[in-house]
């Protein structure tokens, strides 16, 4: 009985922000195939580096406060506990998205000259400092909505978002071409931070000096601030590589790999993202028990491998005609990538519900040694494969990434937490990715 419940749970987070994101993605979709189709390869490519670069900044600036306080919030059963715990969420992103947008400002020049190699997208760059603001402004309110269990607000606020952004964005690619890039990532944060206000709940007015706002936020942001230094590490690996692949071989080519990468990673990708909505939250509630914890785990990683295998031999299988319809006959060289990235979300996927086990501990050194050792894996395997093999390198590289992240997050936490996926699991999952490879190679 305990398993069809979380069962059902699993399935209805799926379902719910599956649904949602399925949405979401055919904005995406249609965002992507206007860019592609009015702007070309250059378009993407500039989107890829922008959006890069401001999530470099916001993930520094945000002190990992988005993910971490989910746990403080969830943790306090108590209505004015929980209050207190909400007002200083609001207070911390706020003030954190304020020293966002200033350091964005400032460095302005700075980005423009080390991404571009010229001084010509500085202003791009100063607008873009609005945009780490309001980012961290939706992150407090998304993270307030996913502690308080409100999933079906988290996921309209999300929709809607995204619907407007691309209402917005639409008529600016059309008349700006090129130069509506900056607009419309600007008009899309700006309508995800609207309708996050709008489905929220009225905010409680709690009355607390500085000090016990300081005080208050100290736990979340203590394990944010591991949370931030190890994302800062990633996306300042993926922010190297583009920036290298833009200098070395051209924009049009930084924006095949972004189309190939935002295929597997956030289409493929969605049924993993939808599901760890939910298990976070639970994985946290039940880390005092290592039994409890390695039950969750397996049940996570076993359920959602086994939805995203026939997933991903279809799109393995219709990759051009997908391909066709997202972009442009001009992306059809990334297929053979995103084949053989695509094999590697079984690996992906047990890796992330491994990884939550040491943030849901709050064992954020660890979990920041992991990932660094994830972003050098990620620029020594992608430099070495594209400079070999191109774009179809990259499917080989994201491969092997995978294999030997999974490989290090599995003897981390058994190490810190003894727990471990079952053989069955672990079988599932190696197979799953064998049996993709193997498609991928024979096509």
């Amino acid at each position: 009985a305990s398993d069809v419940y979380k069962r059902q749970r699993v399935l209805g987070a799926l379902g719910l922000f599956g649904g949602t994101q399925a949405m979401g993605i055919v904005c995406s979709v249609v965002r992507m195939k206007l860019v592609a189709l009015w702007i070309g390869a250059a378009g993407v490519g500039l989107f890829g580096l922008f959006n890069t670069t401001i999530e470099l900044i916001s993930t520094l600036s945000r002190l990992g406060v988005r993910e971490s306080a989910v746990r403080d919030i969830a943790s306090r059963h108590n209505h004015d506990s929980r209050s207190a715990v909400i007002a200083v969420v609001r207070r911390w992103t706020s003030f954190l998205g304020l020293a966002g947008a200033f350091l964005t400002l400032t460095m302005a020049p700075l980005l423009s000259r080390i991404t571009f190699g010229d001084s010509d997208h500085t202003w791009s760059y100063m607008w873009l400092s609005v945009v780490v603001f309001v980012n961290s402004l939706t992150g407090g309110e998304l993270a307030v909505m996913q502690g308080c269990g409100q999933l079906r607000k988290l996921a309209r606020a999300s929709l809607w978002g995204a619907i407007g952004g691309l209402a917005l964005s639409v008529p600016m690619f059309y008349w700006l071409g090129i130069d509506s890039v900056v607009p419309s990532i600007c008009v899309y944060s700006a309508c995800t931070l609207i309708a996050a206000f709008y489905f929220r709940d009225r905010p409680v007015k709690v009355k607390m000096p500085v000090r016990e706002v300081v005080s208050g936020g100290a736990g979340f942001v203590r394990l944010g601030a591991w949370m931030t230094v190890s994302a800062f590490v990633t996306l300042l690996s993926q922010y190297i590589f583009l920036t290298w692949l833009n200098m070395k071989w051209g924009t049009e080519d930084v924006g095949a790999y972004q189309a190939g990468f935002t295929l597997v990673d956030r289409y493929v990708g969605v049924v993993l993202t939808a599901v760890v909505m939910e298990y976070y939250p639970r994985l946290s509630s039940g880390i005092h028990s290592r039994l409890i914890t390695a039950t969750y785990v397996n049940h996570e990683v076993s359920l959602i491998v086994r939805i995203l295998l026939p997933c991903m031999v279809v799109f393995i299988l219709v990759k051009e005609i997908v391909i066709r319809m997202l972009f442009t006959d001009e992306f059809l060289v990334i297929g053979p990538y995103v084949s053989w990235a695509v094999s590697a979300m079984p690996l992906k996927c047990a890796s992330w519900c491994l990884a939550f086990v040491l943030v849901a501990r709050g064992d954020g050194k660890t979990y920041v040694m992991c990932e660094a050792a994830s972003a050098v894996l990620f620029l020594l395997t992608g430099v070495t494969m594209f400079s070999g093999y191109g774009l179809t390198g990259l499917g080989y590289a994201y491969l092997l990434w995978y294999a030997a992240y999974f490989t290090i997050v599995s003897i981390a936490v058994y190490n810190r937490s003894k727990v471990t996926l079952k053989r069955p699991v672990l079988a599932l999952v190696i197979l799953s990715s064998c049996l993709s490879a193997a498609i991928a190679y024979l096509q």
